[in-house]
């Protein structure tokens, strides 16, 4: 497998398609908990007193009940009160028996308390005329059993109660699932803007995009002083859209902003203003933008737009739904703006390729900022902001660490520099040592290593297997140094090449791109010439090849028989953008022309350098890992120079064409 960083994946340099907490409103206090969020506590305690309270309300009527109950007197007592012709009625089931006496009598372990209904137990071994007795003393007597009446308010309890209380449960079910949908349509006022106190981002802590940073301060000071523009007849622009990669760092300067602006900031993020009931988001829309045209000026933040603001009519079952409203009342809010309102909203997309074009157009969002991920200095920028907490060794060189990330983003140099710190704890260290982040570089990279007994001639394939790569890579006019090969295992593979650019690259030419393709290829060139077989390790390598092949031929132009034509758009069926299936099937054609060229060339490099690759794969064998000096030293050349590759002969590189 080889590791290629910083390199043309599917697409020519251009933004990559993808990858709360309100209560009431979707619009929140950044680092504050609001809303729910700040009163889950009370809220469990407030849902958990029901089932309490219902409880003592039992108890309470059930104790009133009992003590306006029948008396438990013994069987003599009982005895007694007949001979004494004073039952006055009986009711009987079994040999329980309940009833009433003529007159209160008083209770014989009790004499100042008396009793008029009474219950008790016939003993199984009475042999005594109980029913004569009874009725001799005119007593009443029946034979089914006495059931307890109970007050008014017990039986209203006990009819109603479980209906409360199922109903209670059922609205903190409604009402704990719209707080995790943004909020509900029972929602009352927004919220008040983000407080900058305690917002603790500020332009400081945003490092490598400075020119993005420029246009963001500009905005700001317009807010502050907007004499100073309008006097030379300038006007803020309604909309600033930031759109770029993942982790390039959108977010982190719209919160930035919140802590530096002096004007009041509204946060929203755009999925918590959609909800299943139709008209709640542009509702919500409605009042967000009225709250900020109240304190203006003001800063509208919204995140990931896209989620309200594709195209529309892209239903595919037509129809207008709850997205396309809300998405028209934020247009309809924008384009309401006057020129002196000074509200201005901010944005911020992975997919500026979805967005309605009405949402584009100037009037609404006037600029468009591209957040693209940092070049060499920028990235050393980065890592001096992460690392301001961390203590590092006197060895540590963060620009050598930025020289070797081309490509990476913000996010990845913030998680690099995280895990070097975990892994410098992991290992004892009061510090932490340029190997520290050199080996959490690796495992970002790599992958983190298995410990897995891999038999003998697995071991060796997998040699031969990274060997042909890094020797392809080295042979390869112009290709990117090696830097490591292992035939460690990591991640879901058995070994791994890294390769590097020496510099930032921003356009690739053909020549370039046919060897990333022989590079791919060289691990299965490379079975195929030792082994005359090839296994399934070359899995990855060949989708890596496809998609760069299919590339040139279908995007970039770099095939002679289809032309200078783009057949292959970047997302969805060609079919669907007008191609014919024999431009399709002329593609498949050319790519794989292009596939077997490379193929061909792998093999005979290797076939003509296979001394240089039988050294590398024996030091491999011996250290399963080499880095970039040991490598170069195993098959014989000089370590790369800046701008150039190695220092080796032509003949031993190969004369065949790229």
């Amino acid at each position: 497998m080889t590791v290629q960083e910083g390199q043309p994946p599917h697409s020519p340099p251009s933004v990559p398609p993808p990858s709360d907490k309100p209560a009431q409103q979707p619009w929140r206090t950044e680092g504050i908990p609001s809303g729910p969020a700040a009163k889950r506590g009370s809220g469990w305690m407030r849902w958990a007193l029901w089932p309490v309270g219902y409880l003592i309300l039992f108890a309470m009527f059930t104790y009133q009940d009992r003590m306006s109950g029948p008396e438990a007197v013994s069987y003599t007592e009982f005895k007694s009160q007949v001979a004494s012709k004073n039952v006055k009625e009986v009711f009987a089931r079994g040999d329980t028996i309940q009833g009433a006496l003529k007159k209160a009598a008083p209770l014989p372990d009790q004499q100042d308390r008396t009793y008029d209904k009474f219950t008790t137990e016939r003993p199984t071994f009475a042999t005594d005329d109980l029913l004569a007795e009874l009725i001799g003393g005119e007593a009443t007597v029946r034979a089914k059993p006495l059931v307890q009446e109970r007050g008014v308010l017990t039986n209203l309890l006990f009819s109603i109660g479980p209906l409360l209380l199922l109903f209670g449960f059922y609205f903190w079910m409604f009402r704990r699932q719209q707080r995790a949908m943004g909020g509900g349509i029972l929602g009352g006022r927004a919220r008040k803007p983000v407080d900058p106190e305690t917002v603790r981002v500020t332009f400081a802590d945003v490092a490598g995009i400075d020119e993005v940073e420029a246009e963001i301060n500009e905005v700001v000071d317009f807010l502050r002083q907007p004499e100073k523009y309008r006097r030379l007849g300038a006007r803020a622009p309604k909309g600033v859209l930031l759109t770029g990669a993942p982790g390039t760092g959108k977010t982190l300067l719209a919160r930035a902003t919140a802590g530096e602006a002096d004007v009041p900031f509204f946060s929203a993020s755009a999925s918590e203003f959609i909800e299943m009931i139709v008209g709640v988001g542009a509702s919500r829309v409605r009042e967000l933008f009225a709250e900020a045209r109240k304190v203006a000026p003001a800063i509208i933040f919204i995140d990931e737009i896209d989620t309200i603001g594709r195209t529309r009519g892209a239903n595919a079952f037509g129809g207008h739904d709850e997205r396309e409203q809300t998405l028209n009342q934020i247009l309809t809010e924008m384009d309401g703006f006057s020129g002196t309102e000074g509200v201005i909203v901010l944005a911020a997309t992975n997919r500026p390729d979805v967005l309605d074009p009405a949402l584009l157009r100037p009037g609404r969002f006037d600029r468009t900022i591209v957040v693209h991920p940092p070049d060499r200095k920028g990235r050393a920028d980065i890592l001096a902001v992460h690392t301001r907490k961390v203590p590092l060794a006197k060895d540590v060189s963060l620009d050598e660490l930025a020289a070797s990330t081309p490509g990476t983003t913000g996010a990845d140099l913030a998680n690099l520099v995280n895990e070097a710190a975990l892994l410098a704890a992991r290992r004892g260290e009061t510090e932490v040592f340029q190997h520290d982040l050199m080996d959490a570089l690796e495992k970002v990279q790599l992958g983190t290593a298995r410990n897995v007994v891999i038999p003998e001639n697995e071991r060796r394939r997998t040699a031969y297997h990274e060997a042909g790569h890094a020797l392809l890579g080295m042979l390869l006019p112009g290709a990117d140094p090696v830097r490591k090969v292992s035939i460690i295992p990591r991640g879901r593979t058995l070994g791994v090449t890294l390769s590097t650019p020496e510099a930032d690259r921003y356009g690739y030419d053909a020549n370039y791109l046919r060897g990333r393709i022989i590079g791919a290829l060289g691990g299965m060139a490379a079975e195929h010439e030792v082994f005359a077989v090839v296994t399934t390790g070359s899995e990855s390598d060949l989708e890596v090849v496809s998609r760069i092949a299919r590339s040139m031929v279908g995007r970039w132009g770099m095939s002679e028989r289809v032309g200078r034509l783009s057949v292959l758009p970047a997302d969805g069926d060609p079919r669907m953008a007008g191609v014919s299936d024999s431009m399709l099937s002329t593609v498949d054609e050319e790519v794989r022309r292009i596939t077997d060229e490379c193929f061909a060339e792998a093999r005979r490099l290797l076939k003509d350098n296979r001394d240089k690759l039988d050294a590398i794969v024996a030091e491999l064998m011996i250290h399963e890992t080499l880095d970039e000096a040991e490598v170069y030293a195993a098959a014989g050349f000089s370590r790369p120079v800046v701008g150039g590759n190695v220092k080796a002969s032509a003949a031993a590189r190969g004369t065949g064409s790229l």
